[in-house]
């Protein structure tokens, strides 16, 4: 077991830093820049040059250069803040070591149980160490489980002064769980040629295909009168609401979807018979499905109005599009980064990402950022999970693309 990595996961997951998406400020929540200085101090300590925190929660440090053959300036990236789904407060993880299959009982007076009929993917972890909650909050390894295998393999570098590597920059941000992550992050100063979020999920995740995303928040205006006089002259939002939700085609929602699929994804219904508001998320891979389904929300709006009157609008705001399309044209950063997992013994699993990254936004900021594995499972909620030794083959993935990058 690497100590030093596991130690500072553990240190990490003590701090609490849920993103929240009313607050209008960056960082979101205070936790996460008391997180941020505490990883400064890390940094510092290590003797990372060009360390700096700005005022807005964005962490960069750089590793130098202990090469003088041709070498890239690669970067690595992975978010301070965990989801606002549960509570990240005081986080009380331990570890199940040599895990043998059976049920693991998180908290016995709750009853909360992370059992592999509910979670089949445990099978996958048998006979490794995981790190589990206490089934009261969530774990944190969502990003927290990256941050400590960046940190990681910038001090293995350090004390193995004999392997060469390029320039090394470290980016850790605010707020990705609520999509601002990437939103005041400097390309221009973090001066990487390309990076890779630590940010993924299963051993051996490799991703740089994900969705194109939008918004949508549908307004219906209704005509409320006295029941007992409403014949002819009521019009009940909330009826017209779930009239417009019911023309969304009932199998493309993402309990009905997989793999490239796109869907439709009703996040939130508020109303009385006077105003209703529907909130949905749009997603698709493909660009021009995507626009479809887009057009289509406006097409029902659109239906509604000429069914009822001017009763209903649509506001539909893009969210981050397909990074695919940025690294077609460099896709040797993703044979870099497999050929460094199969070093590390990791079997690479290229896969869409069935949501974003921060590295999709960065990479149309002219960052190419794929996706690469740090191995929590069940991320957002009280069953979050991540093995020991998916971890540190994540850690050393990291090695070996800054190994590879060094021309020989």
């Amino acid at each position: 077991m690497n100590k030093p990595l596991i130690d500072r996961f553990l240190k990490y997951v003590k701090f609490e830093t849920t993103s929240d998406e009313n607050t209008g400020v960056t960082p979101s929540t205070p936790g996460q820049m008391v997180f941020a200085k505490a990883l400064k101090q890390d940094l510092e300590e290590m003797g990372l040059s060009d360390i700096e925190l700005d005022d807005n929660g964005y962490l960069y440090a750089t590793l130098p250069a202990n090469t003088t053959k041709p070498a890239p300036t690669l970067g690595f990236i992975a978010h301070m803040d965990t989801a606002p789904d549960m509570s990240g407060l005081n986080v009380n993880p331990r570890i199940v070591e040599n895990y043998d299959g059976g049920a693991i009982t998180l908290n016995q007076e709750q009853n909360i149980v992370l059992a592999p009929d509910q979670f089949p993917e445990l099978n996958d972890h048998m006979g490794q160490d995981l790190i589990v909650t206490d089934g009261t909050t969530l774990l944190g390894a969502d990003d927290k489980a990256g941050i400590a295998e960046i940190v990681s393999a910038v001090e293995w570098f350090q004390q193995h002064p004999e392997v060469e590597h390029g320039k090394i920059r470290i980016g850790f941000n605010p707020d990705e769980e609520i999509g601002l992550g990437a939103h005041k992050f400097d390309v221009e100063k973090f001066g990487a040629d390309w990076a890779y979020t630590m940010d993924g999920g299963y051993e051996g995740e490799l991703e740089y295909e994900n969705f194109n995303a939008a918004s949508a928040r549908i307004t219906i205006k209704g005509l409320n009168v006295h029941p007992g006089m409403a014949k002819n002259k009521m019009i009940n939002s909330i009826l017209v609401a779930n009239k417009l939700a019911s023309l969304l085609p009932q199998s493309e929602t993402p309990a009905t979807t997989e793999g490239y699929e796109g869907f439709y994804h009703i996040v939130g219904i508020e109303g009385t018979v006077e105003q209703t508001t529907l909130t949905y998320i749009i997603r698709d891979h493909d660009r021009e499905r995507f626009e479809q389904r887009k057009r289509e929300i406006q097409r029902l709006v659109d239906f509604i109005n000429g069914t009822y009157g001017d009763i209903a609008t649509a506001e539909i705001k893009d969210q981050y599009y397909n990074m695919r399309e940025k690294i077609e044209p460099v896709m040797h950063i993703i044979d870099v980064a497999e050929q460094a997992m199969r070093n590390a013994g990791v079997k690479p699993k290229v896969q869409p990402i069935r949501g974003g990254t921060d590295g999709a936004q960065l990479s149309f900021k002219g960052l190419p950022c794929p996706n690469i594995f740090a191995g929590g499972m069940n991320m957002h909620g009280r069953y979050e999970y991540v093995s020991i030794q998916a971890m540190e083959k994540a850690m050393m993935t990291i090695v070996e693309i800054c190994k590879l990058s060094v021309k020989q």
